[in-house]
């Protein structure tokens, strides 16, 4: 017996539809898709319930005259190992809630196992090598290496009602509704069997942060609860009463630094990563925001000046720019070194010269700066009229010589480990950098045509076009390949 159905976008767009009852849900769906213009999709019932696409019509209780929605959502984009330099994967949260992954194995590229669960996918999130995703009933799935959170089964009892994941290199903690955590993976950041104390402690949880091996929870009455590797983040004791009242925190590799209410900044975990700021911490007043770089940090003060500490190397000693960071309103950070944006659009630098720590060769053309991506060792600054500067280490993308002329009318920049990728107003994309992480895109320049975000593994790039369709390059082991003619929309 026939079905009359309407199914409308949330644009208020419609159309009218006629099935059998012992038609699929997914048959109906496609029909919706086809009739209405649009890529791969979820069908809601007059509930907000996403209906299951291989239950039929009479099953799925729809009745002549129901309305159904259809909801077409953003492809989500996520890639692990953003800092390693060999291998890597993506995995992309489609339109229906369904999600591809690709790349290397090890990385997470393969979600084989487990992909009959991956329905009705929410987010995801991405430790070093793993990927764990919170489904629409507030579960978790995950896949990857098992010694970077990959494997959950140990926890998945207790994986319920997961507002949120985050994730460190090694681990990944799950923010539950009642304030609580679990936290699974290797040892170091993820040792979920703590003392009865701590667990008691790990409750109404406001916001995580994660080092490389090491968690800090900023609870709800402004204190932080730490866990995971001793050396690098993961003990607090020594700081623990001046730990009060803290708004936001901030991580390097090895060590964190929080913000307190009055503008005051608390540190911990290792010194070679920023983790004792003893030298500096009498000018640490007025604390508005800080940035890091992987051994260490730079705050903004209230009045625009700046302070760092950390590895002197990588930008923990700023004396030989000091005098130019006045009216500082942004900080970038590449590996090695920072970049300032001022009040008057132009930038200062410093760190190591061979990550863009010094920009003194392009400061007469860094004027007009809007803002600054950053490669591992060098950085882009997109200027007001759409233009491209950059500098660094020229195999991170620090030279962008070569497409220079083709650097007009930017909008977007992303970067890769060692290159970097822009999206033109025209929808079109320029690539520079390290071929071998992304720098070339020459194999794939046809497709990418309506380009409207671009996403980075350490070795890779894949670009979201305007209908949804998915298409990367770089290095094959680290999600260069998504077989760019299939259309993944």
């Amino acid at each position: 017996m026939p079905v009359s159905l309407d199914v409308h976008l949330l644009s208020g767009k419609r159309v009218s539809l006629e099935v059998e009852e012992d038609a699929s849900v997914e048959s109906l769906k496609q029909r919706a898709q086809s009739s209405l213009e649009v890529g791969r999709s979820r069908l809601l019932n007059s509930s907000g319930e996403v209906l299951e696409g291989t239950t039929t019509i009479k099953k799925a209780r729809l009745q002549s005259g129901d309305a159904l929605t259809l909801h077409v959502k953003q492809v989500q984009l996520v890639a692990t190992s953003r800092t390693e330099s060999f291998s890597g994967a993506f995995a992309a949260v489609l339109a229906d809630g369904s999600v591809e992954t690709w790349g290397h194995p090890g990385y997470g590229g393969d979600s084989n196992a487990v992909q009959k669960r991956l329905k009705d996918v929410q987010e995801i999130q991405a430790s070093g090598r793993a990927f764990a995703a919170i489904l629409g009933d507030r579960t978790v799935v995950t896949w990857g290496a098992a010694g970077f959170g990959g494997d959950s089964s140990s926890v998945e009892e207790q994986l319920k009602d997961v507002q949120c994941i985050q994730a460190s290199h090694f681990a990944f903690t799950a923010l539950r509704g009642d304030g609580s955590m679990v936290t699974w993976g290797q040892l170091v950041g993820g040792d979920s069997q703590l003392s009865n104390a701590a667990q008691e402690q790990r409750k109404s949880v406001r916001c995580i942060q994660a080092a490389s091996s090491a968690f800090a929870a900023i609870l709800s009455d402004g204190s932080v609860v730490t866990w995971g590797d001793p050396a690098n983040g993961g003990d607090s004791r020594a700081v623990q009463e001046q730990l009060m009242d803290v708004q936001q925190i901030q991580s390097s590799l090895g060590a964190f630094a929080a913000v307190l209410t009055d503008g005051s900044v608390v540190t911990w975990g290792n010194p070679v990563f920023g983790g004792d700021s003893r030298a500096v911490q009498h000018q640490l007043r007025g604390v508005q925001q800080i940035q890091a770089s992987t051994q260490a940090f730079a705050a903004i003060l209230v009045d625009g000046s700046v302070v760092t500490w950390g590895d002197a190397h990588f930008g923990g000693e700023s004396g030989g720019v000091q005098k130019q960071l006045k009216d500082v309103q942004q900080i970038q950070a590449s590996n090695g070194a920072f970049a300032a944006v001022l009040r008057d659009k132009s930038v200062v630098s410093w760190g190591l010269p061979t990550l863009g720590g010094g920009s003194s060769a392009a400061r007469e053309q860094l004027k007009n700066v809007d803002r600054i991506q950053a490669s591992s060792g060098a950085f882009a600054a997109l200027l007001g009229d759409g233009s491209v500067v950059t500098w660094g280490a020229a195999g991170f993308g620090g030279d962008s010589t070569a497409v220079r002329k083709r650097l007009r009318d930017v909008r977007q920049i992303q970067a890769s480990a060692q290159a970097f990728a822009a999206i033109l107003g025209d929808g079109s994309v320029v690539t520079w950098g390290n071929p071998e992480h992304g720098g070339d895109s020459s194999a794939v320049q046809e497709q990418l045509k309506d380009v409207h975000q671009i996403q980075a593994s350490n070795r890779a790039f894949v670009a979201i076009l305007g209908d949804g369709s998915l298409v990367s390059w770089g290095h094959p082991e680290s999600g260069g390949d998504i077989r760019a003619e299939t259309d993944r929309a």
